[in-house]
């Protein structure tokens, strides 16, 4: 018993005793502890045994252990063949003194049950996996050595020197905890405090697995190749925070944060993913990382000043600390009473450090806080714990064991004596089990289960009862290769070394005063990155809240957003013509496919455009329809009559099957004319126009022959006359005139014919022909022009011949009226467009078509119908003598051409059926006896030369052809 004789022994012995354990430390190739520290450390946990029993006799002659504020690290301990570390927040910080130099050991204070609770996790987890057939199996047992690191870096670093600086040999089977290596630890609870740690075991790659450090920095294998995580790193809670936010459309938001590696990995992940999402951070306020920290209560009060007035701001995103959070609530309340408002409701995102922390409300009622929707790590049965703590609870307050934080923790409940409560004095297992994080908790209970599953494979082997035949990085190496099993559910540790079960959404309740931190509304999906809720009606509590900068944009708006704001904050305007936006909030209107659609301004869609044409529901193009049918029919009816009558004087003046010729080029270009109605084809925009044009030009070569035939027999001297005569070929000259229009078709149709092409209005789609070539259209209907032209020349020369027989001034007036109408087409179907520019180039047509059938051909139907005394042989002789007899005087040669004897003796006297009627054989010129004679097939010469006879008197001057 050291503690007993080293108190005694003289100087020189002691001496001795030191030289003894340098001399063994050399033979066995490790470093022993001194007799003296040894003497230390067996007499303070001595006094701290004394000191923390008041029952004791020796009580009186110690220093009181210091209160909750003021205390110092502490630990507890148990043996075994394998030594587990163990690091907690007993305390919440330290006691720092800015004018103490020396590297000393500081005080601790606030103690912290949660954390207290996680220490006592991890000693049940231990035991009872020593009495699990997995460590039995191999015939070990599992220590450990847990410490305090009072939530700092420094203190922890101390405890990890602790943990490392023991020797890796034994010095057989009785060997003190103290003395046996740490294969594996647990911790710490901070990323800051993991991040420092993790370095240092990384030296020695002895693996460490965090119940709670969620930095993502700490997956990154090559800078912490041995650190392990039974929990998600902070990337899944943040994408799973700006889910939440997304999903209720919540893209105003402030933040919390602390100065340290957690916190500052956690904003900067959050601000990434939530911009990513269109989500705007209002304002960011950084804590202290020390919850002592002396800037704690000004930062504190300048948070709460930035909440005031940040007003639209109803959601805040928080990663503080537990007490961060009580300062924080506090004075909210505090600045809301002076203000004179009762509430300063928000709702709170709390990230895992103090979701589960219910203290954190202080003497705020939740009701005036808002809602606090909470994050945490995903919980398994409690029921082996709670176990524990019956046991604890049954063994009493003297039978704390080498658990010194239990001591303290009993300790701090008799100082509550003071405060009259006496519910915590009775009943202290209660406080834990209101204090216990079941999620952190089953993350603790997860990491013991890894290591002793992992020592249990490496030990299969080999006799790990021996010290140094395990070795840390052995360890390690089993915690990454193998699975591990829990409450009989496999899991394993993925390449980063993490464990993503996922999160717990909770919602915080209030009954009767009580906080409730664990009622779950909601599960996270890391993998699809979804909610799967489990509580319709807190979704429902939370989607009514607003928190945006701006209101929200709708269908038909998008956001413009001023230069230097936020992208949240934004005005709304309508979508442009030819934009729409289905959905709200939309950065920028989408285009509308300008060939099929079309959307006015403020569109929330596109509307398909409709493909118009001239149709035949149309009723303009209805009333052309009619027209042109009525006009086939109508040269239907003339064609028929004028075949019954095709030897009747009339028919014959008309020019007998030119007529016939005629009538059918009209039916023709009736049809052309009926093709502009209707959604139009290629080969319909290719038929139409040629069709018209060939119809329309056999149509007037044939009047023009008609034409050239009153002119030869009227207007020319009689040498020019005979040569004419004998060139004059009506069906020659017919065919020439519609063979140049052939031609110009025909290289239109092959170099660029007209076509179907679709016509892109505004709002509609206009389904036309596209001529091609606009200078072989203008070059079709100005060869019409041309001929029409020279028609109404020709007839308007012949325009004072016999009425009942003369075509002429019929001719003239068609061809007028032809000219007139295509005229006025050329400027009308310019500057026409929509649907109606097939109806007007339909409505020249139609007029050039009526006009040539009612001159042409309706005054002779009627006197076929109705003047059937005028259509005969004597009738129309009388007419010509009548004609001859009145026109004598004036129809006349020169006077230099004939002498006066001349005049009497031959008279040249016309031949009316030369003009009216057709012939059959080439007309030959005779003079004898003063008469010129015409021989034809019907013998109309001697007839005239008989009435030339008897009329000689009446003639004084004449003229021949």
């Amino acid at each position: 018993m050291v503690s007993v004789w080293h108190g005694n022994t003289s100087e020189h012995d002691k001496a001795r005793l030191e030289r003894i354990v340098r001399t063994a430390s050399k033979i066995i190739g490790c470093d022993l502890p001194s007799v003296a520290s040894l003497y230390a450390t067996r007499i303070k946990r001595k006094g701290e045994k004394v000191m923390g029993d008041p029952s004791h006799p020796a009580y009186s002659f110690f220093k009181p252990l210091p209160s909750e504020e003021d205390s110092i690290p502490m630990g507890a301990e148990a043996p075994g063949d394998i030594i587990i570390g163990g690091i907690f927040p007993i305390h919440e910080a330290v006691k720092k003194d800015p004018d103490i130099f020396s590297p000393n050991q500081q005080q601790c204070v606030r103690f912290d049950k949660a954390g207290f609770t996680k220490s006592l996790a991890m000693i049940n987890a231990i035991e009872t996996m020593n009495k699990s057939p997995i460590l039995r199996d191999v015939g070990i047992t599992l220590g450990y050595r847990i410490h305090d690191s009072c939530a700092d870096v420094s203190t922890a670093l101390r405890v990890i020197a602790d943990f490392t600086q023991q020797g890796d040999c034994g010095v057989g089977t009785n060997t003190s905890t103290y003395e046996q290596p740490v294969m594996a630890i647990i911790g710490a609870s901070y990323s800051e405090m993991s991040i420092a740690i993790a370095r240092q075991l990384t030296l020695q790659m002895i693996p460490q697995i965090s119940y709670s450090s969620t930095a993502a920095i700490l997956s990154d294998k090559t800078r912490f190749p041995a650190f392990m995580r039974t929990i998600p790193n902070d990337e899944h809670q943040t994408a799973a925070m700006v889910r939440l936010l997304n999903d209720n459309n919540w893209n105003w938001v402030g933040i919390l944060t602390t100065d340290g590696d957690y916190g500052r990995m956690a904003l900067d992940s959050f601000v990434s993913q939530a911009s990513e999402r269109g989500i705007c951070v209002a304002f960011k306020e950084i804590f202290p990382g020390s919850v002592n920290s002396p800037d704690i209560h000004s930062v504190v009060r300048r948070a709460v000043r930035t909440i005031h007035n940040n007003i639209k701001v109803k959601v805040i995103v928080s990663f503080l600390k537990p007490t961060q959070m009580m300062y924080l609530y506090k004075e909210l309340r505090d600045q809301a009473l002076k203000a004179g408002q009762k509430s300063m409701k928000r709702i709170w995102l709390a990230s895992d450090s103090w979701s589960s922390s219910s203290y954190v409300t202080g003497q705020v009622p939740l009701e005036d806080i808002g809602h606090i929707v909470g994050f945490t790590f995903k919980h398994g049965d409690l029921s082996s714990f709670n176990h524990y703590l019956s046991m604890l609870e049954a063994a009493g307050h003297n039978n704390t064991g080498n658990n010194s934080f239990l001591e303290l923790f009993y300790t701090q409940l008799n100082a509550s004596r003071d405060t009259q409560n006496t519910r915590l004095v009775s009943n202290p297992m209660e406080v834990l089990r209101n204090n216990t994080p079941a999620d952190t908790v089953f993350s603790v209970e997860m990491a013991v289960s890894a290591i002793a599953q992992a020592v249990a494979h490496t030990c299969r082997t080999r006799d790990c009862k021996r010290p140094g035949t395990v070795k840390p990085w052995e360890v390690l190496k089993a915690l990454k290769l193998h699975q591990f099993m829990l409450r009989e559910k496999n899991y394993k540790f993925d390449d980063k070394g993490d464990i993503n079960l996922g999160y717990d959404v909770t919602l915080w309740r209030s009954e009767k005063g009580i906080v409730h931190v664990h009622d779950v509304m909601a599960e996270y999906h890391p993998l699809n990155n979804s909610f799967t809720y489990t509580s319709h009606s807190s979704k429902q509590a939370l989607s009514s809240t607003v928190s945006r900068c701006s209101d929200r944009c709708g269908p038909g708006e998008s956001k413009k957003t001023a230069e230097g704001q936020h992208t949240c904050c934004y005005e709304c305007i309508n979508c442009t013509v030819g934009h729409y936006s289905n959905d709200t909030d939309m950065d920028q209107c989408l285009p509308c496919d300008l060939k099929t659609e079309y959307s006015l301004e403020g569109s929330s869609s596109c509307t398909p455009k409709p493909l118009e044409s001239f149709s035949w529901q149309d009723g303009f193009a209805v009333v052309l329809l009619i027209l042109a049918a009525l006009g086939i029919l109508l040269v239907l009816l003339v064609g028929a009559l004028f075949l019954q009558q095709r030897h009747t004087p009339i028919v014959k003046a008309a020019g007998g099957p030119l007529c016939q010729v005629i009538l059918l080029s009209l039916v023709g270009s009736f049809i052309s004319a009926m093709l502009f109605v209707g959604e139009p084809s290629n080969l319909q925009c290719k038929a139409r126009q040629v069709l018209f044009g060939l119809s329309f030009t056999l149509c007037v070569s044939c009047v023009l022959v008609k034409s050239l035939k009153i002119l030869l027999a009227f207007q020319f001297n009689l040498g020019l006359q005979e040569l004419l005569w004998r060139l004059y070929q009506p069906y020659v000259i017919v065919g020439g005139c519609v063979a140049l229009q052939v031609i110009t078709c025909i290289c239109w149709l092959v170099l660029k014919s007209p076509s179907y092409n679709v016509n892109l209005q505004p709002t509609t789609r206009l389904a036309e022909c596209h001529e091609g070539s606009y200078v072989a259209f203008g070059v079709m209907l100005g060869y019409i022009a041309l001929l029409a032209l020279v028609c109404f020349i020709c007839a308007f020369k012949g325009r004072k011949l016999p009425q009942k027989y003369n075509d002429a001034k019929f001719i003239t007036f068609s061809m007028l009226l032809y000219l007139i109408s295509w005229v006025i087409f050329v400027p009308v179907y310019v500057t026409t467009s929509g649907i109606y520019v097939p109806a007007v180039e339909m409505v020249v047509i139609l007029i050039s078509n009526y006009g040539v059938l009612t001159c042409h051909f309706f005054p002779k139907c009627y006197m076929i119908l109705f003047k059937r005394e005028q259509n005969t042989m004597s009738a129309f002789e009388k007419s010509i003598y009548e004609y001859s007899c009145k026109n004598t005087g004036s129809v006349s040669i020169p006077e230099t051409s004939l002498s006066e004897d001349t005049y009497i003796s031959q008279p040249d006297i016309i031949s009316a059926p030369s003009l009216f009627l057709p012939t059959t054989e080439p007309i030959v010129h005779q003079r004898s006896s003063g008469v010129t004679k015409f021989r034809d097939s019907n013998n109309w010469g001697n007839i005239c030369g008989g009435l030339v006879k008897q009329q000689r008197n009446c003639v004084r001057r004449s003229t021949s052809m």
